[in-house]
């Protein structure tokens, strides 16, 4: 592996989040909740957004913590890919 591969795979934003959704063929909802300090106030404040997320094999299900990242865009609204699950509710 030579460096150019190692800084692609470092620009990789990686995040954690819980399945919502499992309808779709090859495809999920996943819901990311992030904490982070105000820049005025300095309180806490809690966001969360759902992603549209690539899952080649169908393996996810309804509330499985997944891992999931950015990739090309493989549909008008689906931008990310599921990386590993990392726990399944079964």
């Amino acid at each position: 592996m030579n460096t150019i591969d190692t800084v692609k795979q470092a620009d990789v934003k990686v995040m954690s989040g819980r399945v919502v959704s499992d309808k779709m063929d090859k495809t999920v909802v996943v819901h990311v909740e992030r904490t982070f300090i105000h820049p005025l106030y300095g309180k806490t404040v809690r966001s969360s957004k759902k992603y549209k997320v690539h899952d080649q094999s169908n393996a996810v299900q309804v509330g499985d913590l997944v891992e999931i990242a950015h990739c090309r865009p493989l549909s008008k609204t689906k931008y990310m890919t599921l990386v590993r699950v990392l726990s399944a509710k079964r």
